[in-house]
């Protein structure tokens, strides 16, 4: 039924008004280009009201469990238009624990604890981490209770399609199966051209579909010439199956939209399909990785832009084209499993030098770089170096502002640096006297900051004390590990396009203590992939390369001087202690600089693993930041676009919901 609430438009009304129990919805959602997960809002007593954020649907239906408190006096639910309830269930506690004891036993002890403290909150996550969440080495399960066929507009006919699929004989198979799925279709406006690299044209049956054209590869041939008088182009690969829907929902995008190019998700084929779960359109990632895959259509209009000369061979070409098309600047992603695929065989060797060509064609000054194995972009710092003021908020503790001074004054290759520490009424002799020794050298200044704790206020008084060009925060107990780590954030920084720049972080056992934040993890923000092992690859391996993400933690962040002022630095009025990063990169996102996180500045951040939660008087300040947070960036909670809907927010880790 529909509620008064402009964003909470519509209320569950469940008979009986059951409470203290679980909650199971399933339900679909439209494969729309901009997806917003559903919201869900309880409504408690005493006028307290808990939101939580739903998963989104890869395969057509999303489900969500969640918890009813005893207390819960009504149900609300924001969502976008052509949102639809299938299924509504009801679980007991003692249901859900006994599941969660089967599936997780870890996670199963933690809530019983959490009972124990009456920690609501944290019971209710531990046992939807448990029971609603799905490692992705089990997507064959988790799909087989959520596919459906998404439903695309009326329309069968449109903008021409032309899809071209190189392919030599030994492959024949294969290329049946992905004309198949190109017949089953319920768009029809296609053509596909075979184009046959070995030479040999089979002939033509008699019941050959006139949409589907034979021919010798042809390597003189542009990809204007390939895409004839068609509007919409793509590449397929041999074995490539499409989903009878694929075209359609991709040519309506570009009905609703004018994209230069448009993409879908994919799974790897075989005994054990993992799905590819990809972000909104991340052109540095998209350089290194590739990542775009199939399904993916172009706009003729950006084709013939695009310069991509004669190949040799049809891998050669597909990879030119792979790489042109990060050249996209209006670019569409439809967040649904659209097709399967077989792993491609090109490897980071192999592209590497493909990759560095094309970068010097573009006259961009990022180069290749293989490291182990792996492709990543290098961004040459620039020349001559520009000062950096890396600013460290502190008080007391000589065991950590001696360890991180003597790292970045003495265990740091960078020519140009000045050490600001911001000292917040320091009383520890030793630390006065560290000071002292410190001001000898004309690279550091001790700004005082004898006011009550503010991070975000001390951070800004920092900023206004440096003379760098590039500001790096630094919190007071971070290690560095490696002499080049600031060359790496200094590079990124200076981009034009790029706003903050994040590191990896490391826990002292060496897990992962920071990758990147996800807007949503948590509730409102979060490390994805906190405490797993330090040399976790991630989601289509992105942990291994320099990639766009929303935030960065302020632990380790590089901006310019520039940059930080347009955006009014650090909001120390709405967020003294928690958010204030989160909400800086969310800013500068809004004014259309990028956030990137580089595994290639790698430090140690001694922040303890076991620290809890904030109690008390520190308990509720937490809380109204969180509220201040959700107020400002509930949009980017709903989705944030380098985190696919599909995955969980309940735990740090990329796991399916």
């Amino acid at each position: 039924m529909p509620a008064d609430d402009p964003l909470f438009d519509r209320r569950l009304v469940l008979p009986g008004s059951p409470t203290d129990c679980w909650i199971v919805l399933t339900y679909r959602l439209p494969a729309q280009t901009r997806p917003q997960r559903p919201l869900l809002r309880l409504l408690r007593s005493a006028g307290r009201r808990d939101s939580c954020v739903l998963p989104g649907a890869a395969l057509g239906v999303a489900r969500w469990l969640g918890y009813l408190p005893p207390d819960c006096e009504g149900i609300e639910i924001a969502a976008e238009s052509g949102f639809l309830l299938e299924r509504v269930g009801l679980r007991g506690s003692a249901s859900v624990s006994v599941e969660a004891l089967l599936k997780r036993p870890g996670r199963a002890l933690a809530a019983l604890r959490a009972r124990l403290s009456r920690d609501e909150r944290r019971w209710r996550d531990s046992l939807r981490g448990a029971c609603a969440v799905t490692p992705v080495r089990r997507y064959p399960a988790w799909k087989a209770s959520r596919l459906r066929p998404a439903v695309p507009s009326a329309a069968t006919d449109g903008a021409r399609i032309r899809l071209v699929l190189p392919a030599d004989l030994a492959r024949a198979d294969a290329v049946a199966r992905s004309v198949a799925s190109l017949r089953a279709q319920t768009y029809r406006n296609w053509s596909l051209l075979l184009a046959w690299t070995d030479g040999t044209v089979p002939p033509k049956s008699g019941e050959a579909d006139p949409r589907v054209h034979s021919t010798a590869w042809d390597a003189t041939a542009s990809l204007p010439d390939l895409c004839a008088d068609a509007d919409l182009f793509g590449l397929l690969r041999p074995g490539d199956v499409l989903s009878p829907e694929a075209l359609a929902l991709l040519a309506e995008t570009f009905r609703n939209e004018t994209p230069d190019l448009a993409y879908a998700d994919e799974e790897t084929g075989g005994r054990n399909p993992l799905p590819r779960l990809k972000p909104d359109w991340s052109p540095d990632f998209a350089l290194a990785a590739g990542y775009v895959g199939a399904p993916a259509l172009v706009s003729r209009a950006f084709l013939t832009s695009l310069h991509v000369g004669a190949a040799a061979s049809p891998e050669e070409r597909a990879l030119a084209f792979d790489l042109a098309i990060c050249a996209a600047t209006r670019v569409a992603h439809i967040p649904r499993i659209l097709c399967r695929r077989e792993p491609a065989a090109l490897d980071a060797a192999r592209r590497a030098p493909h990759l560095d060509r094309h970068l010097r064609a573009s006259g961009s000054p990022a180069r290749a770089a293989l490291r182990d194995g792996v492709l990543d972009l290098h961004w040459p710092r620039p020349a001559p170096a520009p000062l950096v003021s890396l600013i460290v908020p502190s008080r007391d503790r000589l065991d950590l502002i001696a360890r991180v001074t003597e790292g970045v004054l003495t265990g740091t290759d960078y020519p140009a640096l000045q050490l600001v520490i911001v000292d917040n009424g320091s009383t520890d002799p030793a630390v006065l006297a560290l000071y002292d020794r410190l001001r000898a050298d004309a690279r550091v200044r001790i700004e005082p900051y004898p006011q009550p704790f503010n991070f975000s206020a001390m951070v800004n008084a920092g900023a206004r004390a440096a003379r760098g060009e590039v500001l790096v925060l630094l919190n007071n107990d971070v290690v560095v590990l490696r002499p080049g780590w600031l060359d790496a954030l200094v590079a990124q920084a200076v981009r034009p396009e790029v706003g903050a720049v994040g590191a990896k972080l490391l826990y002292a056992d060496g897990r992962l203590q920071h990758a990147g934040v996800v807007v949503g993890l948590g509730g409102e923000a979060g490390h994805i992939l906190r405490r797993r092992p330090g040399a976790t690859a991630g989601h289509l391996d992105r942990l291994r390369i320099a990639h766009e993400v929303s935030g960065v933690t302020a632990a380790c962040l590089a901006v310019t001087r520039e940059k930080y002022a347009a955006v009014g630095g650090f909001d120390e009025d709405t967020f003294a202690i928690d958010f204030n990063d989160i909400d800086f990169c969310l800013r500068l996102g809004a004014r259309g600089w990028k956030t990137v996180w580089t595994p290639q500045a790698e430090l140690s951040h001694l922040e303890s693993v076991s620290r809890g939660r904030p109690v008390g008087a520190a308990r509720e300040r937490f809380e109204r930041e969180a509220a201040a947070f959700t107020e400002r960036w509930r949009s980017c909670i709903r989705h944030d676009p380098f985190y696919h809907p599909a995955l969980s927010l309940t735990t740090f880790g990329e796991e399916l919901e």
